[in-house]
């Protein structure tokens, strides 16, 4: 296996998809300016537009935001890879974890912002989720494999960047301009953290052809588990799929999505043009039937999903979505 140590000089050439401080857009410049003379009635309109929002498209919000703000159990993941034990490394790969680091936590602040300054769901019990999932901890289930820690974060970052998109795109076609704007924005850094993502491990496929596709197999084997998966309300034992069922009815992230992923993944490294043997081999093939699979059942499971019944959200002080 190719250690990371090797990539440092590929990570140094494209530090330049982080922005710099100061040309980077914060969380207030989405945000009514409570300090201004007409805080008030930039607040009023700030929240009239968010009344539009459907209950279903604030569930998805509220799973994204909680996602987003588990960001110190995936910056433990990624220490992995970094490994800067003194916190403060130059060496390329720790200066882009942290640079990453505080790119991503700026979408947790300001979704959690927006949603608090609509005065339509419950904080507390948002919070206690947030609470529960640092709590619970992240497993990506790569069983310590770094190839399958790295396509398992260009994966999410893809999911993350479609993800943000389709709900600004509702956002918008609801009336609510500022959540549209506010998605597009953490959409367009998500699109920058995923051509990182996807640069690297085409880095690696040269280098080690084999182990990088069998990596990628462990981890569709598994499912790419979702990052929020262990998230608790403390009442409903089965949030996340509840949660995920709709997102799948809002168009948000279905099943389609995922096979879109898998499918442009395989495209961009070119896994079906690869010359492998054996075990490799086999797994080429896997990955290369994985798409038309998805999509097979997506329609059938989408239709099955329609006729759930509704699920009282502790986040929307118990409504049912």
């Amino acid at each position: 296996m190719v250690s990371f140590e090797e990539l440092q000089g590929n990570v140094d050439q494209h530090l330049s998809l982080l922005i710099p401080v100061d040309q980077a857009w914060q969380p207030s410049d989405f945000l009514p300016d409570l300090t201004s003379e007409n805080w008030l009635e930039q607040l009023a309109s700030f929240r009239e537009q968010a009344q539009h929002i459907s209950d279903e498209l604030l569930v998805v919000l509220v799973g994204n935001m909680i996602t987003e703000e588990a960001l110190p159990s995936y910056s433990l993941a990624l220490e992995k890879v970094a490994r800067d034990p003194t916190g403060v490394s130059d060496v390329p790969w720790a200066r882009w974890l942290r640079g990453w680091t505080a790119e991503e936590n700026r979408h947790g602040d300001l979704l959690n912002a927006y949603l608090r300054l609509t005065g339509r769901v419950d904080m507390r019990a948002i919070e206690v989720t947030i609470h529960h999932l640092l709590k619970n901890g992240f497993n990506s289930r790569r069983n310590d494999n770094e190839y399958a820690g790295m396509i398992y974060t260009t994966f999410q970052e893809r999911a993350t960047r479609l993800t943000h998109g389709n709900v600004a795109k509702l956002a918008s076609d609801q009336g609510d301009e500022n959540l549209a704007r506010i998605c597009r924005r953490i959409a367009g850094d998500e699109a920058r953290h995923e051509t990182f993502y996807t640069r690297m491990v085409s880095e690696l496929l040269p280098m080690d052809p084999e182990g990088v596709v069998l990596a990628f197999r462990m981890m569709l084997k598994s499912n790419f588990d979702m990052p929020g998966r262990l998230m608790s309300d403390g009442h409903d034992p089965d949030l996340f799929d509840h949660y995920a069922v709709v997102s799948q009815r809002t168009g948000a992230y279905t099943i389609h999505t995922y096979a879109q992923i898998i499918a442009h993944l395989l495209k961009i490294w070119g896994i079906a043009e690869l010359s492998l043997s054996g075990a490799a081999a086999k797994a080429q093939d896997y990955l290369c039937r994985q798409p038309e699979r998805y999509e097979f059942f997506a329609d059938e499971l989408a239709e099955t999903l329609a006729k759930k019944p509704p699920t009282r959200f502790s986040w929307l002080h118990g409504c049912p979505v």
